[in-house]
């Protein structure tokens, strides 16, 4: 009895480590995936060390703040594969577990971080030198005659992806009758501070200069035409 409980206990734990060794997986095998499966690829690092430096494409979702990250993520596609990772792959570990258990079908780490793949030599997208939007320009863009339609967001925050196709479907059978302006968070620091713009996606409506509706998330193609007409 005891031998099979032993034997029992041996293969269940091989198993286990095995299970891990897929989910956990070298920097070779996560670029593959990446070129050849395409991915949604999630770092889970924080806003600074993003800006550092990061994998091409990536989305970024804070795994260190939990209702910042669980808000991010829900608009990933469960169904879809996902590659996480963090600096050495610790952080990234737990999302990726956390996010298994929370519904999603294919979740894998990148086994040593970033930290792993720049060791072995792989691209990374380093920031430009960015100029930042100061406030004045912010207040001509704005003062403009008309309606405006700015659009506090970032490539890398996925709400805000996700909005793109509906700021492209509303250019299209609104033309003309609204000015779009998108503001990259990361060169508009001193502006959101001024805005108090906590949270990405955020969109402000302005009327011949004046701010008449704003509003924080994913918003639905048929309340923003609402509101724009």
């Amino acid at each position: 009895m005891k031998k099979n409980l032993a034997c029992f206990v041996f293969l269940l734990l091989l198993g286990t480590t095995a299970l891990h060794a897929q989910e956990n997986i070298p920097a070779s095998d996560f670029e593959k995936k990446i070129n050849n499966e395409k991915p949604q690829l999630l770092d889970v690092r924080t806003a600074n060390e993003f800006k550092s430096g990061h994998l091409k494409n990536a989305l970024q979702a804070d795994w260190l703040k939990k209702d910042e990250f669980a808000d991010r993520i829900k608009y990933l596609d469960k169904t879809k594969p996902v590659l996480v990772y963090c600096a050495s792959g610790v952080r990234s570990d737990a999302a990726a577990k956390w996010m298994r258990d929370n519904g999603f079908t294919s979740v894998q780490n990148l086994k040593g971080g970033i930290n792993a793949w720049k060791m072995e030599g792989k691209p990374i997208d380093a920031p430009a030198a960015s100029v930042q939007l100061t406030l004045e320009k912010f207040h001509e863009i704005t003062a403009a005659p008309g309606v405006t339609l700015v659009d506090f967001g970032a490539e890398w925050c996925p709400p805000c992806r996700q909005m793109q196709p509906v700021l492209k479907k509303l250019q299209a059978e609104l033309a003309g009758k609204f000015k779009l302006a998108q503001i990259n968070a990361d060169n508009a620091t001193d502006v959101m501070k001024d805005q108090k713009i906590e949270l990405i996606p955020t969109f402000i409506i302005y009327r011949n200069g004046k701010e008449v509706w704003r509003k924080q998330g994913v918003v639905e193609a048929d309340e923003l035409k609402r509101k724009l007409l």
